[in-house]
């Protein structure tokens, strides 16, 4: 089993985007996400949680601006199960922001609270569209009326809003610098050689050249942190379904294969690492045959 350091631990976005050293960028990418002009970074109060956090579980960049409670967070895979993440992350935030107004939600008086906005930016490899509204809705058991309950996630896939990086020069300097760590990632087997040699090549084509400078060392710590992260939630995910494929195998070896398949998806669901939709489509179930399947299956593994 692949291991990681499950502390908390800055990555790259949030260094660039996330610190008061770089409010400036922090600025500038929410001029470029909202159609503003703002110039004052003093208007921009961090608000990311430090605390100690499990792995794919950690807060990006949080902060407070123009009475908004802004969450953004990069992802290198397609994860849909991002709105539970951000709801899960707002209460914590909004529970912050309660203490320390010293509100009290229990009287007659209703309190203020600035609205939540939460993007999430993907810079993975895989095909995703240029833009994604995800729903908590889509992984309800129950299907709700229109509006009694929703939260959502907004997705921006940084390979295709060319506009978007157009408006904000540190935003397209950070994939660029993605993008040559990949590069370099297909051509050396050593990883910390390829992200020592990208941003070498960043610094001299000055791409991020004064913050890869005085943050040489860190910058290639957290590539490494987050490379391993990719590796550990692979191998979770590989670990899973092979699991599955071995109960199937033992419980009918003339069908083994279909057995296994079916509980290598159900397991996968079960842990929350791909959604009930993508399982029903792999076993080309509808959702009614999924779920009674997988509802037999949770019976007896419980």
């Amino acid at each position: 089993m692949v291991s990681v350091n499950k502390k908390y631990k800055d990555r790259l976005f949030c260094l660039l985007f996330g610190s008061e050293e770089y409010k400036e960028n922090t600025l500038s990418l929410y001029n470029s996400l909202n159609g503003t002009n703002y110039s004052d970074v003093d208007g921009i109060d961090i608000y990311t949680i430090d605390d100690v956090i499990y792995i794919q579980m950690k807060n990006d960049v949080a902060f407070i601006m123009d009475s908004y409670l802004n969450l953004w967070e990069q992802q290198s895979t397609i994860n849909p199960n991002m709105p539970i993440r951000g709801l899960m992350y707002f209460g914590k935030m909004y529970s912050k922001y309660i203490e320390e107004h010293k509100l009290n939600i229990y009287g007659k008086t209703r309190v203020s609270f600035p609205a939540p906005n939460y993007i999430v930016f993907y810079n993975g490899t895989d095909k995703l569209e240029p833009v994604t509204k995800l729903k908590l809705s889509d992984s309800f058991m129950h299907s709700i009326s229109n509006g009694e309950f929703e939260w959502t996630a907004t997705v921006y896939n940084l390979n295709y809003n060319n506009d978007l990086l157009l408006k904000c020069r540190v935003l397209s300097d950070y994939m660029e610098l993605i993008k040559r760590i990949r590069n370099y990632c297909s051509l050396e087997n050593d990883f910390r050689k390829a992200v020592d040699e990208a941003v070498e090549d960043c610094i001299r084509d000055g791409i991020l050249s004064d913050f890869l400078s005085l943050h040489r060392a860190e910058v290639i710590d957290v590539c490494l942190t987050e490379y391993n992260e990719e590796v550990f939630v692979k191998g979770i995910r590989e670990e899973s379904y092979e699991e599955g494929l071995e109960q199937g195998r033992e419980q009918g070896r003339e069908q083994g294969i279909d057995i296994g398949q079916a509980n290598a998806c159900f397991s996968l669901v079960k842990k929350g690492l791909i959604t009930q939709n993508d399982a029903a489509a792999e076993l080309k179930l509808s959702m009614q045959e999924f779920e009674k399947a997988f509802n037999l299956w949770n019976k007896k593994t419980v």
